[in-house]
């Protein structure tokens, strides 16, 4: 009986220590008071604390959490606007002070998501109240710049970090929505239009540039052509005047009438109008009255251009 006696330090202080134990999970820290008051923090791991004084006021999580927010703002010109956005936020550091700060400033995290989520809204709707209806999906990026810069001064205080602010979704009310699909096809339409026109112009452009080409290469090709044509033509007078003047060189050597060449040319070229001749009408004088008269008008035409 005595030795029972005895142990009994011994269990009371085995009792002690481990009702005084206790563990914190990895990503929370324990906020301990002690009859009511902050006396410390007790990190990750197997920790121990003075049984029936001390007490695991909070478990503060440092993870980062999200909530989902759904609200309407109303535009500078009276436009409803809906929106549904994604919070991601976290404590702002492990640092004794701020956990401090995250354990006492609300009695529930409950009042703090009421809190963060009716400051971000507060601040999404001033922002919206100075811009038009159809400036807001341009303006995405500058909502959430905006909201970012005014909530981390609140938040800080608080001991939260605003970690991303998405804005997944801008909506309208139905009529909105039909104008604005109104007007961006009409757009639409008046691109298509516009492109239809600069099309056709570049087409016809293209055309009329393909017709002065055409006309211009015709043009060259006409006039290569006549040039070529009057070089024939001037080549074969040239050796005609060679074959005459060497012809009438000979006959005068064989003192012979060089009017003779006139003649077989006269016949020659009326013997060419019957052969050649398809259907033209052509009145020649074949009596020997009309060929003397033809002989000396050729005579008179030599006579001239030599002189």
């Amino acid at each position: 009986m005595s030795s029972l006696i005895s142990l009994w330090p011994v269990i009371l202080i085995g009792l002690a220590v481990l009702t005084g134990l206790f563990t914190v999970n990895q990503g929370t820290i324990a906020v301990i008071t002690r009859f009511g008051k902050y006396v410390g923090i007790r990190r990750p791991g197997l920790r121990l604390k003075i049984p029936f004084i001390d007490q695991v006021y909070k478990r503060v999580s440092i993870q980062n959490r999200s909530v989902e927010l759904e609200f309407q703002a109303v535009t500078v010109d009276q436009a409803n606007v809906y929106f549904k956005s994604m919070l991601l936020y976290s404590v702002q550091n492990e640092q004794e002070e701020t956990i401090q700060k995250v354990a006492f400033k609300f009695i529930s995290d409950r009042d703090l998501m009421q809190a963060l989520v009716r400051t971000i809204e507060g601040n999404i709707r001033a922002f919206v109240a100075t811009i038009k209806q159809s400036e807001i999906l341009g303006q995405r990026r500058d909502i959430v710049e905006f909201v970012k810069e005014n909530v981390d001064a609140n938040l800080e205080e608080w001991g939260y970090h605003l970690q991303d602010l998405q804005i997944n979704d801008i909506t309208f009310d139905q009529a909105v929505m039909e104008s604005m699909s109104k007007v961006v096809a009409s757009n639409n339409l008046k691109a298509a239009a516009e492109n239809e026109g600069q099309a056709l112009l570049i087409t016809k452009t293209k055309a009329a540039e393909a017709d002065g080409n055409a006309i211009k290469i015709a043009a060259e090709a006409e006039r290569l052509a006549a040039q070529l044509r009057g070089q024939g033509v001037a080549l074969f007078r040239e050796e005609v005047a060679k074959g005459m003047s060497q012809a009438a060189e000979q006959m005068k050597q064989a003192n012979l009438d060089t009017n003779v060449i006139l003649f077989s040319m006269w016949t020659e070229a009326i013997k060419n109008f019957a052969e050649y001749g398809k259907g033209n009408v052509i009145f020649l004088d074949g009596s020997s009255e009309g060929m003397e008269k033809t002989m000396r008008q050729i005579m008179a035409m030599q006579q001239m251009d030599g002189k």
